[in-house]
Formats: structure tokens, C-alpha cells, sequence
């Protein structure tokens, strides 16, 4: 009896290493592994993520001086579009826009004066012409008399050829004046635009002042809500300082953080469901993607189609989902960690009580499948999750 249950033991050993080497060169619990099945279906490419509301505008308005700020109105009161925020009381600025404008009544008074003595100059000129017309023909009326005298034998010759050089004369004179004209019209039409080029140069001075002054009253670029205040009442800020943020509450947007590996198949357009809890959804669509990749992830903003939900809040929390894709009747299986270990390259194929390595080829993938293009065949299972414990076995036994 000792010799046949020795016999026994020795045979169940010989049984079991025999299958062990047939079954793989290594074996681990079907509890370490998961396995899912290939099958044929719609796979739908898409993106959930949580997200938080934005106003899609809220600007923050700044001081635009130094100086002390007198506040309006406090966190969270409604305003309307032009009402005032906040004063900024800063004397330098005001002394300033009052020296520039004093400037620019100085620099109005020259060039008016300019302009005046280019009149008077005008007129001294066309004076100084009609006084040389009248010269040349007076100069000429003498001619002519001396002319019919010296032919009557009452006038010498010597008088003829002096009135002629009066005539001569009497014609250069003209013909100056008419040149001095030009030129005094000329002179006196420069310099009065040199003046009033100074003084529009400084009526763009004194309107950018204005325009700063009248900055110093801060006011709602629209009807919303004011949301944050940086400063406190009565403050000296300096200049650039934030002082509040104003939200419109009429349009809100979603900021999603989505991870890098699908960002580059978001495009700004593209349909999105938004969901509030439990609530119905209410379609969307994105409306911008950073081209900045942070901690492996890129944010993206959605906006309501028609409607949003009421009742909305800054920071609000929201689901979304966006669809990126729907492939019809594709091949695919339950995503895991084989796709990243291999590149998806290969996967172990279960048969029986083993895992076979195979080469395959996949294709795009979503959050939870991935699609086969070669290699496996519909209800062929594989290991997608735990194939990180078999090395580069070809065989693997499942207990």
C-alpha cells in the first residue's frame, strides 16, 4: 500500500508539471487579471469631465491713477450699465489736466494771432500789387502823351525816352509785387499752420487727460453684479491696481479641464451636453480651447446653446459631456491599462485556462473602449487590465 500511494504521488506530480509547462511559463490568479470579451457595437467617442461656471464676462476694472478710492457699492449688488463703481480722487491728475489746458488757450490764442497777421500780410501784399497797377499805367498815360507831343514837335526826345524808362520802371514794380504777394500768402499761410498744428497737437493732450480724469469715476460697462472687491473703503492705491470685477449674469460659460491625449480632437464647435446634478441637460457647444497644456491637462470653455440653466453662480459646479465621434459597428473592447503598456500592440488572448500573446492593431479609443482593427476576432476574450505581471511571456496560465 505505501509502494502504490508513493506511485500515485509521483504520477500527480509527474501530471502537474506537465501541465504546467503545457498551460504557460508562468502562472498567476484570475483574481490579479481582468478580462473583457471583443464585441461588435457603436463606439462613441466622447469626453466627460466636471466643470465650474464662469461669467463669460467679468472683467476687472483698474485704478487708473494713484490716489484715494471712494467706494459705491459692495460684493454682490446688482448694477446697471453706466452706473458709478467707485471714485478715485487724485489731484495731481487734475492739476495736470488744468496746466495742459491752459497750455492749449495759449497755443489757440497763437495761431488765431497767426492767422490774423497772415490776414493783415495778404493784405499789405495785394496793397503794395494794386499800387504798382496803378504805377505802370499811369507810367504808360505818360507815354502816350509825351509820345503824341514829340510827334506834334512840342516834347524833346529826351522826355519821350524818359517817360519810356518810367514804363520800364512802372512794369518791374508790378511784376515784383505780384511775386511779393505770392510769397507773403505763402509765408503767412505756413506759419499759421505750424500754429494751429501746435495747438491741435495739444488739444490731444488735453482731451486724453480729460479722458483720464473722467476714468477716475469707475463705472459698470454693463448690467450685471459686482462681484469681487480687492480694496477696502477709503484706500491710497496705486496706479494699475485692481480695484473690483463686475459679472454680467446674462451669459455664463463652462470651463472643463480635459486630458492632453484628447484635446487634440477638440475643436471649437463641437456639440456638448451640460448637466447640473441631476437635472435635464441642456445642449452646448465649445466655444474656445487653450493652446497651453498644464499638468498633462488643457482647459476648454462650453457655452449654452440657447437656454442656461436658471439660477446660475460664479464657480458653480456642472457636468459636461462632449462627443467627439461615433463609430458605427466597430469592433472594440473594454479599454485598460494594456493599451499604454504596449503601445497597443499587442494583447494576451484567453484560452481555457491560458493567455496566449498576440500582435494586434488598434485604432481610436474613448474613455472606456478602444477599437480593434486587426488581430482579434468578435467574442474572443483578452486580459485588458493586470498583463503588466507577465513580462514578455508568450504563455501565461490563469488559476
Amino acid at each position: 500500500m505505501l509502494i502504490g500511494a508513493a506511485s500515485a504521488a509521483l504520477l500527480l506530480l509527474g501530471v502537474w508539471v506537465v501541465g504546467a509547462w503545457s498551460g504557460g511559463s508562468r502562472s498567476v490568479d484570475s483574481s490579479r487579471v481582468r478580462i473583457a470579451e471583443v464585441k461588435r457595437g457603436d463606439l462613441v467617442r466622447d469626453i466627460s469631465a466636471d466643470g465650474r461656471v464662469i461669467a463669460a464676462n467679468s472683467p476687472t476694472l483698474y485704478a487708473i491713477a494713484g490716489g484715494t478710492v471712494t467706494l459705491k457699492v459692495v460684493a454682490g449688488d446688482v448694477v446697471k450699465n453706466g452706473q458709478a463703481l467707485a471714485e478715485i480722487d487724485s489731484p495731481e491728475l487734475r492739476s495736470k489736466l488744468a496746466q495742459e489746458e491752459a497750455t492749449l488757450a495759449s497755443l489757440e490764442a497763437e495761431a488765431s494771432r497767426a492767422a490774423l497777421d497772415a490776414e493783415l500780410a495778404r493784405a499789405t501784399a495785394r496793397k503794395a500789387l494794386d499800387q504798382a497797377e496803378v504805377d505802370r499805367i499811369a507810367a504808360q498815360r505818360d507815354l502816350e502823351r509825351y509820345q503824341r507831343g514829340f510827334d506834334g514837335g512840342a516834347v524833346a526826345q529826351v522826355d519821350v525816352a524818359k517817360a519810356q524808362d518810367e514804363l520800364k520802371k512802372a512794369e518791374i514794380g508790378l511784376e515784383h509785387a505780384r511775386k511779393d504777394e505770392g510769397l507773403q500768402g505763402r509765408g503767412a499761410g505756413l506759419d499759421t499752420r505750424n500754429k494751429r498744428l501746435l495747438a491741435d497737437r495739444q488739444k490731444a493732450v488735453v482731451t486724453e487727460l480729460q479722458r483720464q480724469v473722467a476714468a477716475l469715476t469707475l463705472r459698470a460697462p454693463f448690467d450685471g453684479q459686482v462681484g469681487q472687491v480687492q480694496i477696502t473703503q477709503r484706500e491710497n492705491v496705486a496706479i494699475n491696481a485692481p480695484i473690483l470685477s463686475v459679472v454680467d449674469l446674462g451669459v455664463f460659460e463652462v470651463e472643463i479641464k480635459v486630458p492632453e491625449s484628447f484635446a487634440r480632437d477638440l475643436a471649437i464647435g463641437m456639440p456638448a451636453q451640460i448637466t447640473s446634478g441631476v437635472g435635464e441637460p441642456y445642449p452646448g457647444k465649445v466655444s474656445a480651447v487653450s493652446p497651453e497644456v498644464v499638468n498633462g491637462e488643457v482647459n476648454a470653455r462650453l457655452r449654452f446653446d440657447d437656454k442656461q440653466p436658471p439660477g446660475l453662480r460664479q464657480n458653480q459646479r456642472l457636468n459636461a459631456r462632449i462627443v467627439l465621434d461615433t463609430r458605427r459597428n466597430a469592433l472594440m473592447v473594454e479599454r485598460g491599462p494594456f493599451v499604454d503598456q504596449s503601445g497597443g500592440r499587442y494583447a494576451y488572448v484567453v484560452d481555457g485556462s491560458s493567455a496566449v500573446r498576440r500582435p494586434i492593431r488598434t485604432g481610436v479609443s474613448s474613455l472606456g473602449a478602444v477599437e480593434i482593427l486587426e488581430g482579434l476576432q468578435p467574442g474572443e476574450r483578452i486580459v485588458v487590465s493586470g498583463s503588466d505581471q507577465f513580462g514578455d511571456a508568450e504563455r501565461i496560465k490563469i488559476n
